[in-house]
């Protein structure tokens, strides 16, 4: 949720709407840290971004969090379970998903995406997969120490 008094003005660099990469297909695994926790996406669809919303940098340690977004139906849990959890004093909290032993937070479920789920890049396997960021969301809430990219879109909200 972007803040309006934590604004540091309107949107910078190139604009464009991030959208499903259907050309595309990956086939992608990753890991929570303690490796109890598994999973492996593919298929068409991986809208890669970063997050510079307060409750991601409350989740990532201070910095954006580096995201892709994959379908539901190419998505899968390989090994272990994990534990969730979602904020109950805000509006459309997403459901952040992390390992129950070493607390990793691999992937998060938002209510504004019930078609699949979005990645933690951090968690990859490969994280060369990832390739870089197509749009950077919620520049409003970046502090004033953060380096927003230049080379993409970024935007003061998420963008549908």
């Amino acid at each position: 949720m972007c803040l309006a008094r934590l604004c540091h003005g309107p949107s910078r660099g190139r604009k464009a709407r991030p959208r499903l990469r259907e050309e595309t297909h990956m086939s992608i695994t990753g890991r929570c840290y303690c490796g109890d926790v598994h999973y492996k996406a593919e298929g068409p669809g991986f809208m890669k971004f970063e997050c510079y919303c307060r409750e991601c940098r409350y989740i990532s340690g201070g910095g954006p969090v580096m995201g892709m977004a994959v379908l539901n139906e190419g998505f899968e849990v390989t090994k272990g379970k994990v534990a969730g959890f979602a904020r109950t004093d805000i509006q459309g909290a997403v459901t952040r998903e992390f390992c129950p032993t070493c607390g990793t937070h691999l992937f998060t479920r938002a209510p504004s995406f019930p078609q699949g789920v979005i990645l933690k890049i951090g968690c990859l396997d490969n994280p060369d997969d990832f390739g870089g960021a197509d749009f950077a969301a919620f520049a409003c809430d970046a502090e004033d120490w953060h380096r927003l990219p230049t080379d993409i879109p970024t935007h003061d909200r998420w963008v549908r």
